[in-house]
């Protein structure tokens, strides 16, 4: 018995399920899909920033060259504890075990700044110090999110318009949406091969930015919408 009633309230779901279905595709509708997209300028810039004693001739330790690069960085106003993090430490153990040559030490440093001019100077400060293996690692927008939900409102409302000019020929009214799916958000973020950014060679104790101009930031955002004919 309990069996007989769970398979009538099976079927009665099932059945109620299809029934929806079908209400929703015998009614009139359109379908139609918009796709907005926008550039914007990276507002968060890596820099990768290695340190290694055996770069310069006089082998400079990397406890200097640290501190070098910590003037340099807060004269350019550049807040440390924030912005600089340290991705590796390790030492040339192997060489100095088995050769007996002095340790050469080197440290990865990541440092993030916000805008080009500010990169551009602190690649051309670093050289300046003696430390020239500067690499760019990737781009960012930090407003990432806000954007695309404001790009996916403005791909609905061009959906609209667009279903308003394929029934106007029709001389049809285009009715309340009654379907509608979110799309694609795709984003061409800089980022995965280390590019090499080197300075200019020295020439003096002063120096002065580069001028670097990173690409733009190109952002999409798509969406699909069914209207309802009336």
């Amino acid at each position: 018995m309990k069996k007989l009633v769970l398979g009538i309230a099976i079927l009665f779901i099932v059945q109620v399920g299809f029934s929806q279905v079908k209400n929703f595709i015998d009614q009139p509708y359109l379908e139609t899909s918009a796709k907005v997209d926008t550039m914007v300028t990276p507002d968060k810039i890596y820099l990768s920033i290695d340190i290694n004693e055996g770069d310069s001739k006089n082998r400079v330790s990397v406890g200097e060259l640290e501190n070098r690069m910590a003037r340099l960085l807060k004269n350019l106003k550049i807040d440390i504890k924030k912005q600089l993090t340290l991705s590796d430490l390790s030492s040339n153990f192997k060489n100095y075990f088995l050769k007996h040559k002095n340790i050469l030490k080197h440290k990865n440093y990541q440092l993030v700044v916000f805008d080009a001019v500010t990169a551009g100077k602190v690649i051309a400060g670093l050289e300046g110090v003696g430390i020239s293996n500067v690499n760019l690692l990737k781009t960012e927008y930090s407003k990432i999110e806000e954007l695309n939900l404001e790009l996916k409102g403005k791909a609905v409302a061009k959906a609209k318009v667009q279903a308003e000019a394929l029934l106007k020929p029709l001389n049809q009214k285009l009715g309340a949406a009654i379907f509608v799916a979110d799309g694609y958000s795709n984003t061409n973020y800089y980022s995965g091969v280390r590019a090499e950014v080197m300075a200019a060679p020295r020439r003096t104790k002063a120096f002065e930015p580069i001028n670097i101009d990173f690409e733009k930031i190109k952002i999409e955002s798509s969406v699909s919408v069914k209207f309802k004919i009336e």
